[in-house]
């Protein structure tokens, strides 16, 4: 009987220490495999009309959360790296998740006739 408790007991231990090994790398306990997150607040509409207002406008490689608000009169949308959310009457908000592997500039812009030209462009920049 001492023999299953010395066995049950070594057991407990391993898997306590498992956990805690596998609690360390869920936790991005590796520099190398952890990648940053970055959410962006995208303001359409504002200061003026064809303009867009971003917080902050830059990140770090890796993901970037763009939480886009309508804060205008007219529908807007929003486009960087390719991904572009739907068009976003007055008051409406959408949410995109774009990774980042490289550092460098991104355009982004509305892709609505008429919006980037009055506007609505500008570059966010990733190092």
């Amino acid at each position: 009987m001492s023999i299953t408790y010395v066995r049950g007991a070594a057991a407990a231990v391993s898997v306590v220490a498992a956990a805690a090994v596998a609690g360390t790398a869920l936790a991005g306990g590796s520099a190398s495999t952890a990648q940053a997150t970055t959410t962006v607040n995208v303001v359409a509409g504002k200061p003026s009309e064809f303009h867009f207002r971003l917080n902050p406008k830059a990140g770090k490689k890796g993901v970037v959360v763009f939480r886009v608000v309508n804060d205008g009169k007219t529908t807007h949308d929003f486009k960087v790296k390719g991904r572009v959310t739907r068009h976003l009457a007055p008051g409406k908000s959408a949410t995109i998740r774009i990774t980042f592997a490289k550092a460098g500039s991104y355009q982004y812009l509305c892709t609505l006739p008429g919006h980037a030209a009055a506007g609505m462009k500008g570059v966010f920049k990733v190092s």
